[in-house]
């Protein structure tokens, strides 16, 4: 290899080989994510409309915030519904989507009490992960589709087909909120 004299400073370099990026292909991730700090939000201003309630005036209800469910509790079924009705509302206008808001059926006692879980789905389960898969693998892009976590990672060598993988999901419910992240060219 030879080297190249002939600058001012008469500093000797060599020439550059290969100045390309390795060969990655395109890739992006569908995830299913809810944001806690808005959900955390939306369960301080239920609390706060929930002391100001006139028909909750006197009664004891509550709302307690766990890491992945949202428990209610009320004396009885009617003050129950109207609490999930003020959470529920409170995560809409937040912009928190109900789809990862799984209702579970309510516990009333026989003493009257009434309880209810509100499970948040985070990340893609097994199932709505395979069906998402099996959806993109259906509609024959050229691109490769796989399980990562509790994420899909979608690989292809265009960017276009990435985008249209993109379109066709965002058309279809899945019966969960899905993201797009990590979009790599």
């Amino acid at each position: 290899m030879e080297t190249i004299t002939d600058n001012p400073e008469g500093v000797a370099f060599a020439p550059l080989i290969n100045n390309r990026k390795p060969n990655t292909m395109p890739s992006f991730d569908i995830v299913s994510e809810v944001d806690a700090q808005e959900i955390d939000n939306a369960i301080n201003q239920a609390r706060k409309e929930l002391a100001t309630r006139f028909d909750f005036k006197g009664s004891v209800a509550e709302i307690v915030a766990e890491k992945d469910k949202i428990t209610l509790t009320a004396e009885d079924a009617s003050r129950l519904r109207g609490l999930r009705e003020i959470v529920i509302g409170k995560l809409s206008k937040r912009g928190v989507d109900l789809r990862n808001v799984e209702q579970v059926d309510p516990a009333i006692s026989p003493l009257g009490h009434a309880r209810q879980e509100l499970k948040i789905q985070q990340g893609l389960e097994g199932d709505k992960a395979k069906e998402i898969i099996h959806a993109i693998k259906s509609q024959s892009f050229k691109v490769q589709s796989q399980q990562q976590d509790r994420q899909i990672r979608v690989t292809g060598k265009k960017r276009d087909d990435l985008q249209a993988v993109i379109a066709f999901v965002r058309s279809r419910d899945f019966g969960v909120a899905t993201t797009f992240k990590n979009f790599r060219d």
